[in-house]
């Protein structure tokens, strides 16, 4: 490798390094990291900022080009939108692609994360997706739009005439949210956790003190969780790591001088039984977020599973505010299961997926019009398929097999499907136009072979 060859590779190492670890791109022009390069290569020189910025620039415009060849070769697509609000609360609208390539590989490509000042209205929301749609060249590939529940969004994809589907993820966290919010016990135990939680992430000295009852019980260091109301699972993990670490907790509190209440035995029993309801919310929702495979047909069959893993869990269930927790959930997942059998982008994968196919579905006449539904589009695309001409023969046949064809296609279609000769096409398979032309061909033919041989037979008499 020569020098150029080898200055331009160690310029890349380092582009990537900034890359993969979000550094600044004026990292190049620390001191620290300019020592380091000298101690390892002395005869390297760091590429400035612009130089840097010049080739990020290069490289982003490259990756933008190879992602756009693989979408564009993807017969179909789906896409996923959400809107995002950065630390200086400005809104931003990001676009993610959904496709599976030739080798059956299913990818994700982020079309783009833009920031969004306008009215957050169905119409600015639609005018925005369709831009970024049409700069990827994929509007009339988009088969189906996730976003979550809300009016505007729901409303932006009906103005941009797509298939629209709910995120399941966010669907199962506002279920989870809104039957905690109905139970007044469980909401007094959360704004308790969730003041311990602040308390022990904010005071050094309280988590110091945390860090060493742990060490001293010969528990690992583990910190506590706060609840983020826009992440999914966070209500559950913030209980849940509370009541996995209530004796260090509670010791801590004791040694601590503090206005703060710690949760009650009662209370810990309690607790301890909403996290039994709610742990198959929480798998639940971990298995939907995955990038890496195809959730669609798992959606029906995970709702009668959430509603058969309440039912289990219902006679371990002593406290009334877990027992009213489950009555709540059982509800809205009978509710929710019953309007997403309704949809045929969820019940036709269902069926078609060969893990599942009927075993996934709580309602039995759901399942009969989803496999007549299913029925009906088989039938569909067959009609399609048979309705497209045939190809003809070849016109590359030599003039003696061509007329072979001919005479075959005129026996067969004279007098019906002859079992000893191959068939070149039938009847259902050619429209009557073509018919008409072949028997014509058909007879002009033996006209030919006819009037030749009367011709050769007059010349045997002549001689």
């Amino acid at each position: 490798m020569n020098t150029a060859s080898r200055k331009n590779a160690l310029d890349e190492a380092v582009l990537n390094v900034i890359i993969k670890e979000c550094l600044p791109l004026s990292i190049v022009e620390s001191e620290a990291l300019k020592e380091l390069i000298q101690l390892l290569d002395p005869s390297y020189i760091l590429p400035c900022r612009k130089t840097v910025k010049e080739k990020l620039d290069k490289n982003h415009a490259e990756e933008v080009e190879q992602v756009k060849m693989e979408v564009q070769q993807a017969v179909a697509v789906s896409i996923t939108a959400d809107m995002w609000t950065s630390c200086n609360m400005e809104a931003y609208m990001a676009l993610t692609c959904h496709y599976i390539t030739d080798n059956m590989q299913l990818c994700t490509s982020v079309l783009g994360v833009k920031h969004f000042p306008q009215s957050h209205t169905a119409d600015n929301l639609a005018q925005f997706q369709r831009g970024i749609m049409d700069d990827w060249a994929i509007t009339n590939k988009v088969r189906c739009l996730v976003t979550d529940a809300a009016p505007n969004m729901i409303a932006a994809t009906r103005t941009l005439q797509i298939r629209h589907s709910v995120c399941i993820a966010h669907k199962l966290n506002l279920l989870v949210k809104k039957s905690c919010d109905q139970i007044p016990e469980l909401s007094s135990i959360r704004h308790k956790s969730r003041q311990i939680v602040t308390f022990f992430r904010s005071s050094t000295t309280a988590k110091e003190k945390l860090a060493q009852v742990q060490q001293q019980m010969g528990r690992p260091a583990l910190k506590l969780i706060n609840e983020v109301p826009t992440r999914w699972n966070s209500t559950y993990q913030m209980l849940s790591r509370l009541h996995e670490e209530k004796e260090p907790v509670w010791v801590s509190l004791a040694s601590l001088q503090t206005d703060l209440t710690p949760l009650t035995a009662d209370e810990f029993n309690t607790l301890k039984e909403a996290l039994l309801v709610l742990a198959p919310f929480h798998q639940a929702t971990v298995e939907l977020s995955e990038e890496r495979r195809v959730s669609g047909s798992k959606v029906i069959p995970m709702m009668k599973m959430l509603y058969c893993a309440l039912e289990r869990n219902s006679s371990h269930l002593h406290t009334q505010a877990a027992i009213h927790l489950q009555d709540q959930l059982r509800r809205r997942v009978t509710d929710a299961a019953s309007q997403l059998e309704t949809l045929s982008v969820l019940t036709l994968s269902t069926l078609l997926d060969p893990r599942f196919k009927t075993l996934g579905f709580r309602s039995s006449s759901k399942c009969s019009e989803a496999i007549n539904r299913l029925k009906s589009e088989c039938a569909a695309v067959i009609a399609r398929t048979t309705s497209e001409p045939q190809p003809g023969p070849s016109s590359e046949q030599s003039p003696s097999s061509e007329r072979s064809v001919r005479g075959r296609g005129k026996r067969d279609l004279s007098h019906g499907p002859n079992p000893k000769s191959p068939r070149v096409s039938t009847p259902q398979s050619v429209p009557s136009q073509e018919r008409e032309e072949g028997r014509e061909e058909g007879r002009e033919e033996e006209r030919k072979e006819e009037r030749e041989e009367e011709r050769s037979k007059k010349q045997s008499w002549n001689v």
